[in-house]
Formats: structure tokens, sequence, C-alpha cells
């Protein structure tokens, strides 16, 4: 189970497994094993002279992570915890609140909330920090450990202290815990249109979103006018299954390339011939919580002028990592490769940029809440083609659409403006989707 397991579950988008080897060591200059000499020296005087006894494994990882600490944010060592916490991200359930975290400076931050889960109703927003668990300061702790606090038994309470952006004081909720389950894919109707929401690219979402837009269908009795595939705050998950969904909407055409050290390192992904939605409008929305996998579909859909890509700039995370497995219970995730859409543009620091910006105006706080992406990482891969972003973003005058307020849109039945927003346009879509459709997607290719 673990083995294929390994085989097809990579965080954040995955190559395939290499075997590990210790040939590369051969090519270890003099420099190289001076330093080695000299970090053995520190290892043997910590081992002896260290004021308490200090357990030589973790000695060793703390080396190890360190090591991996010096490259980019995505390339971690995975120890025997760590992999059964990525099995639980991909295809397992457990008990907590549905949150995905990061640590920064000793502080714990929020990636994204997963919908429908105690973090998400509670109000918990993308770039919160969490400071106490239950009354206690958590600063300064390993990830592990918040993360262990957080995760308990279904139906126990939990305090949380939040630190917002923005916010003058911070917000203290109480949440009980439930079991998540981490099903992937989920779809609706509303007004005649399918929507397919994907949490997250795990092990059989692009079947899944295929069986989605069979279910809407069937629910009609007849083709809806047309779909919206929801992306936003998915932190990402497996390439391939980025690509099979790509391919449920796509013709022909190329989805992703990746790209490594060497510049005969290419890898292209095509679409097979068959569109599961048969030609209707479809509408991506994203925001800044939309990463990697989420960018490489709403990428491939935005450059094959198949969809408009609506709502906030997404994540900007693209690269690719790798699983190179050291023992049964190990493996190092390396970042490997970075990913391009088909016009060849990196979504790596810049994100994908919606065709149609569209703010979420039924979060009182968007305006004022700053937004958390690849570029905000220490150490993250810098782009070749370096853009300022914030200029992209500084709106010039108000948008006359875009004025109400969240309450004035909660009186009139709103709670997603952007969702509304992409149904009501879905509709006008409808009666020219060609048209439309590749009016808003010409764009000169970008490289």
């Amino acid at each position: 189970m673990k083995s294929a397991f390994l085989q097809g579950a990579v965080a954040l988008g995955a190559l395939a497994l290499i075997p590990a080897t210790t040939a590369a060591l051969a090519d270890a200059d003099a420099s190289s094993y001076k330093a080695l000499d000299e970090f053995m020296d520190v290892f043997q005087k910590v081992r002896t002279d260290y004021v308490e006894k200090v357990d030589d494994e973790k000695l060793i990882k703390g080396a190890i992570d360190g090591m991996l600490a010096s490259l980019d944010p995505h390339s971690s060592f995975l120890d025997a915890r760590d992999f059964e916490n990525l099995r639980t991200q991909t295809e397992g359930s457990y008990g907590g609140l549905g949150l995905s975290v990061t640590q920064e400076d000793g502080a714990v931050k929020v990636i994204a909330p997963t919908q429908d889960t105690p973090a998400w109703r509670a109000g918990i927003k993308a770039g919160d920090y969490i400071t106490h668990i239950d009354g206690q300061l958590i600063y300064g702790g390993t990830l592990d450990e918040a993360v262990d606090k957080m995760r308990g038994a279904p139906g126990t309470q939990i305090k949380l202290s939040i630190v917002r952006p923005g916010r003058d004081k911070p917000i203290d909720l109480t949440l009980t815990r439930e079991i998540i389950q981490l099903k992937p894919v989920k779809w609706e109707v509303k007004n005649g249109v399918g929507i397919i929401n994907i949490i997250s690219f795990s092990a059989n979402t692009g079947a899944d979103v295929r069986q989605a837009i069979r279910s809407i269908d069937t629910a009609l009795g007849r083709k809806p006018t047309g779909y919206i595939l929801d992306l936003r705050s998915n932190p990402g998950g497996l390439l391939d299954e980025a690509v099979a969904v790509s391919d449920s909407f796509l013709e022909r055409g190329e989805i992703v390339s990746q790209r490594g050290r060497a510049k005969s390192d290419i890898e292209r992904y095509y679409a097979k011939p068959g569109d599961d939605a048969k030609g209707l409008p479809v509408i991506v929305l994203v925001d800044a919580g939309s990463a990697s996998a989420s960018e490489i579909v709403a990428g491939a859909l935005q450059d094959q002028h198949r969809a408009l890509v609506m709502g906030e700039r997404s994540f900007g995370k693209g690269s690719v990592q790798t699983m190179l497995p050291l023992s049964n219970t190990t493996a190092l995730k390396l970042t490997t490769a970075r990913y391009y859409t088909p016009s060849g543009r990196s979504v790596q620091e810049g994100g994908i940029e919606p065709d149609i910006k569209v703010p979420q105006l039924s979060d009182p706080d968007y305006k004022n809440r700053p937004k958390f992406r690849e570029s905000d990482l220490r150490r993250h891969l810098i782009n070749e083609i370096k853009t300022d972003n914030a200029a992209l973003e500084e709106d010039s005058k108000d948008d006359p659409r875009f004025a109400a307020t969240a309450e004035e849109l909660k009186k009139k039945g709103i709670d997603d403006f952007q969702l509304d927003y992409a149904l009501k346009t879905i509709s006008r879509l409808a009666s020219t989707p060609h048209a439309v459709i590749a009016q808003a997607g010409e764009r000169p290719a970008r490289k």
C-alpha cells in the first residue's frame, strides 16, 4: 500500500519516483570534501561537548533540514511521520480543523482552510497567524507540534487565537474538531449552471471531475448552460491529476510543460481527443490561495482560449517537486523543475492573472487583508522575467461594478460575490460563447 502510494503521491506536483543513489558523491570536488570534514568535526564536537547528551539521529535530521532550508521553501526531508501525513493529505481522513499551515519565522501561518470544515466555517483566512492554542503560546515551537495540537478526536473543542494583518486586535475562536474527509471534488447546479469545486488535486481527482460532469447532466436531464470550475483556495496536489482535469475540458493542445536544470530536460503534456464539457462555456475561479496544480489548470484553459479565468491573481507556485526515496520510510522531496503554461509562461512568483478581475466583496476584510503568495516566502525561486505585480493589482479608480459592501450583498442573499458574478457571466457567455471567449483570450504569448 505504501509503495503504491509513494509512486503516485507527491504534494504540489510530482514527476516520478527516481531511485536514490550515492553515485553523485563521486563528482564532489576537493572543496566539497573539505566542507564535509568540517561538518563531521562540528558533529563530533556537539556529541562530546554539548551541555546535554544529544541523540545522534536528532542531530543528523537537524543537519539535513538545515541543508534543505537553504534551498527553496518546497524542498524537504520526509521522515516516517511526514510520510504518514502526506498519505493522509492525498487519500485519507483525520480528526481536526481542515487547515493547511506553514511556519514562518517561528510563527504558524495559514495557507488556506479547506471548504466546509470547522476552520472554513469559522472564517479563518489565508495569511492568518495562529498564535495560541488553548491559551498556550505556540510561537517558537515546531510545525509538527502545532499540527498535533490542532488534530484530535472529533467532537472535542479547541480554542485558537488568530492575528490577522489589517486587524488591530487578535481574533479568539472556539472550534469543534470533525472528521475531515478529503473528498477532492464537489459539484452542484445553480441557475442551470454546473459548479465543480475542486478542493485538492489528490488521487482520482481527474476521474471525479469527469464523473461530476456526468452527474450534472443527469441532474438537469440535459446539458447545463455552462460550467464553473472553482479552484479558489486550492493549494495544489498531483501533477498528473492537474493534467487529467485540464484534459476534461480540452479537445487538443498542450496542457503544461516542465523544464529541469538541463536545457534538454523538457517534458510536455498534451490533451487527448474528447472534450467532456462538449465545448460549453467554462469559467475558472481563482484567488490568492490557488496554487501549483490549480495554476496549471487555469493557465492551460486560459492559454488555449477554452475558459475565462475570473477572480484574483493566483498564488504563483511554478515549481515541481520530485519524491526521491531514501529508504522504506524516508524520502527527499526536492524541487527538480519549473512548469510552464502552453504559451511558455512561468507562473513562478507572478501567478495567473485573471481575464476578469473580480474582488471577493462578500469578505468584509478583503481590502485590508494582505494577500499571502509564493513571492512572500523566503528563498522562493525567482522568475526569469520579473513583473511588478503590485502595480498590476493597484486599482487606479473604483470599478462601479464592484462598489457593493458585504452587508448590502448579504441583504440581497449573495454570500459569495465571485461565484454570483461568474454565474451571471456564464449566462451572457452562453449566448455567444465562442466570440466572447476568443475576445477575452486574445493575448500575445508571453515567454
